[in-house]
């Protein structure tokens, strides 16, 4: 029996089903995140409902009124619907990050955390803070910023230096993590008074209890214009999948391409570092439960990542402000505990397929 040629009219057709379904799971995925950040907002000591936080939402929005009293409506508005927020938008950040860093790399264990870039823009940010670095001018994300570009451009140098392959890069921001770590440590140990350097090392453990509508809209802004620029080269970060030669050959303008991502990384890292302190593992470990789901193509990729790293990072954030209450976990804690065991895990597969 000879096969029957399928129409090309079908083709249209599959496309568009295509579309559909990459349409309903974005909506599927996107009302996952607005259910948990409703849901969160109401966890916590103080008894508000889902119902309450939506009425101090619609009374801020000018749409209605809300029957709460002036502290329970701060504590929605101004304490846990802007940390909640800012939860969602760090974890999309540092998962987009991980997932562009590993196409651009060619390595499954490359983040923003494993390869230094988080902890140089602690140090930098720190020397803003409690050196006073840049004399005022430069702002706590600018000193993160600076931190990120310098780490990333030592683990660049090392990694060339030492032959450029992927296993260089890996080890070259695990030196370059240590080194900025350690100047971190010294800077706030030598400079900094007993009450500062308790707070500086809760926040560079991971910390969004100082979250505010200000660094909301920053870092979203930031995270909106990096994805807009990641998804304009999903194709050309598919294309890296295949290595630098054989981009090079379907005519990607390879150096331009790295110089570009990889600064819209480091501003985007530089913006979540200063916000919230180095949180990590994000990066690491969900872009592969992402590929999990939708696989390679970065068209999908990116979107789902971003959608998975917010609702992953404000439930971590959750736990984080309520499982030891009325103390705070920092929440670099959590997404450590969840992880090492995926970093393993990862390891563990990357040596099977060599």
């Amino acid at each position: 029996m000879t096969a029957v040629p399928r129409s090309p009219r079908s083709r249209p057709r599959r496309a568009a089903a295509g579309a559909l379904r990459d349409v309903a799971g974005l909506g599927a995925g996107l009302a996952v995140l607005a259910a948990s950040v409703a849901v969160a907002i109401t966890i916590g000591p103080a008894d508000i409902g889902v119902g309450d936080a939506w009425s101090v939402v619609a009374s801020r929005l000018g749409w209605g009124t809300t029957e709460l009293t002036p502290i329970r409506e701060g504590i929605v508005w101004e304490l846990r619907l802007p940390r909640t927020l800012l939860a969602a938008v760090c974890g999309a950040g540092l998962a987009v990050c991980g997932a562009v860093m590993q196409s651009l790399l060619r390595n499954p264990l490359a983040d923003p955390f494993v390869l230094g870039v988080s902890s140089g823009a602690s140090t930098g940010a720190v020397a803003v803070v409690v050196l006073g670095a840049g004399g005022g001018v430069l702002s706590v994300s600018g000193g993160a910023f600076v931190g990120a570009v310098g780490s990333f451009a030592l683990v660049l140098l090392l990694s060339h230096t030492l032959g450029g392959t992927t296993d260089r890069v890996v080890l070259s921001g695990v030196a370059a993590m240590q080194l900025f770590s350690a100047l971190t440590s010294f800077v706030v140990t030598t400079a900094a008074d007993a009450e500062t350097t308790r707070g500086v090392l809760f926040w560079l453990l991971g910390s969004l209890g100082g979250a505010g509508w200000t660094e909301v809209g920053l870092c979203l802004a930031i995270l909106a214009l990096a994805l807009l620029v990641c998804l304009g080269h999903a194709r050309t970060l598919d294309a890296f999948a295949f290595g630098r030669d054989a981009a090079a050959a379907l005519g990607v303008a390879v150096a331009r391409t790295r110089r570009v991502l990889l600064c819209v990384t480091a501003l985007l890292t530089a913006a979540l570092v200063a916000s919230a302190g180095a949180i990590g593992f994000v990066g690491l470990v969900l872009p592969h439960a992402a590929r999990a789901l939708v696989g390679p193509g970065h068209a999908r990729l990116l979107p789902v990542t971003a959608l998975a790293g917010a609702v992953f990072l404000v439930w971590a954030d959750t736990l984080a402000r309520t499982v030891l209450d009325p103390q705070e976990v920092p929440v670099g804690v959590v997404t450590s505990l969840v992880g090492v065991p995926a970093f393993v895990l990862v390891l563990y597969r990357t040596r099977r397929t060599r």
